[in-house]
Order: C-alpha cells, then structure tokens, then sequence
C-alpha cells in the first residue's frame, strides 16, 4: 500500500500537532477549578474510559457484527474526547474547562486503557483465527510520545508567550478538522470497492454509539447532580471522539482499512450531532453563562 509509510509518519505527527494545540489551552487554573469540584471530572472520566467501551461490546453482541468491525467500534469507543469537543462545549455554552479537563485526563488514561481494551477485543473477535495482537509497550510508548509530551509542550507556550498561544490555538482546531477529513477521504478512496458494504455493516453501530454516548453523558450527570453547563461538557466528550487517534491506532499499529471503518464513519458522524448538542445547549443555557463562568445550580 503506497500510502502507508505517509500513514505510518504523517498521521503521529499531526495527531502531536493537535495533542499540542489542546495543551495551549490549558492553564493550571483549569485545573484548579475542575478539582475544587470534581464529580464532573470523575463522572466524565469514568464514562470515557469504561462505559464507553461496554457499550461497544454491548453493540457487538447486539448487532451481530463481523470481527474487524467489532474491533474497530471498541477502538472508536476507547478513544477520548479530542479537540473538536472543547469547541463544540463552546458553541452549546457548556462548562469549557471541564471539557478540556476531561480530554486531557481521558487522553491520558487511554495510554493504558486503550490498548487493553484493543487486545481484549482482539482476542474476542479473532480468537486463534488470526493471529493479531496490538503491541503493549510500542503502543504506551506512541500515546505516550502523542499525548503527554505535546500537552506539556502546549502547556509551556501558553504560559511563556501567551498571545502566540492564542494566535495557534484556532489554527490548530482547523489542522485537527483537515487532517480527520484528508483521512476519511483517503480511506473512502482505498475501499471504494466495499465502501457501501462496510459503510452498511458500521453505520449503524456507529450511530447508536454515538448517541448513547450522549445519552449516557446527560443521563450520568444529571444523575450525579452536575448542572446543565456539566452536563453538556460530558455528554459532548462522550459524543465527539478523537477519530485521528483512532485512526492511528486501526492504521498504524494494526495495519488495518477493515477496523479502520467504524473510527472513519463516527468522525464523520459526529459533527451533525456536535452542532445539535450545540443548538440544544445554546436554547436551555442563557447567554453569558458559557465559557468558564461560575456554576450555575443544577
């Protein structure tokens, strides 16, 4: 495949290109907010780095699905919230601090997380059929190097120059967006052959996952008592997934078009329901009470 080594290079590279832009985001007074009350971190957290994927597997079983599909949806579910959610809780007037918070603790769990749940599905799925495993430490290792390092590397820019932070911030939100659609297009072209077959085996588990994301992010925190800027910040980390990590994982590691499907079509899926989480928020949150404002009573 001829693409594969633009693949195996490009697609790290720009994922630490948009890892670093979240972390120009970050001040260490976001933290200090989300921990003085943390029941949306930990609700959010939890449900990212656990729920979601039961609820993969849920869908797997339920839909019957074939095993590089079934694979590729666990992934999808595993990942976290990636830039486009921080904008997305912008735009619905959410709690924005929570929801970077949130991307950078679900981020960082999923160094471990991620590839333990990978292998599980593997093993699942493919049995002794196949003999694919996602290898452990090369897979820390990358999420580390992916991750953690451009984070901190963001964290340095937006607290010794400030306005160049600033300046890069939205021209990173719009590299991460064409980056994900430059990938969807390339997969797309690579199978057109199958595209409508694969597209009929994983649409529909990738709709329902999405929306029971959200589901499950207003359901949990309102249950926990979060207000409803909280609530939208879960709910949307939940829905909006980091599609290039993904990605990179079904790509990279597993070298894999087949598993690749389900993180291709929820990035794809997820911007309609972005701008619909968007339109909800923005009717029941007055204006003046986004961004990180004081709480509001639940």
């Amino acid at each position: 495949m001829e693409s594969e080594p633009l693949i195996s290079i490009g697609l790290p590279i720009s994922l630490f290109i948009i890892m670093t832009g979240i972390g120009m985001t970050l001040t260490a007074r976001d933290f200090h907010q989300v921990t003085v009350k943390p029941t949306g971190l930990i609700v959010g957290t939890i449900a990212q780095i656990l729920v979601m994927p039961l609820v993969a597997f849920a869908l797997c079983w339920i839909l019957g699905l074939p095993p590089a599909i079934a694979v590729g949806l666990v992934i999808i579910a595993a990942c976290p919230g990636g830039t486009t959610s921080n904008l997305f809780t912008l735009l619905a007037r959410g709690n924005v601090a929570l929801s970077i918070v949130l991307t950078v603790s679900a981020s960082m769990i999923t160094i471990l997380s991620l590839p333990l749940f990978t292998n599980y599905a593997l093993q699942a799925y493919f049995g002794t059929q196949r003999e694919i495993v996602l290898p452990f430490g090369k897979t820390v290792a990358m999420l580390s190097a992916i991750v953690l390092l451009p984070v901190a590397i963001g964290m340095l820019v937006r607290a010794w120059l400030p306005r160049l932070a600033s300046r890069a911030e939205g021209a990173v939100s719009i590299f991460g967006g064409l980056v994900l659609a430059v990938l969807v297009i390339g997969l797309v072209y690579g199978i057109r052959d199958r595209f409508v077959e694969l597209l009929v085996q994983a649409g529909p588990s990738a709709i329902l996952l999405n929306l029971l994301g959200v589901a499950v992010g207003l359901l949990s925190s309102r249950a926990a008592g979060l207000s409803r800027r909280e609530a939208l910040a879960v709910a949307t980390e939940l829905g909006v997934k980091n599609g290039t990590l993904g990605l990179m994982v079904t790509l990279t590691l597993l070298h894999s078009s087949e598993m690749s499907i389900p993180s291709a079509v929820y990035g794809v899926l997820m911007f309609p329901i972005g701008f619909l989480l968007a339109a909800y928020g923005r009717r029941v949150i007055p204006a003046g009470k986004k961004g990180t404002a004081a709480v509001e009573p639940a």
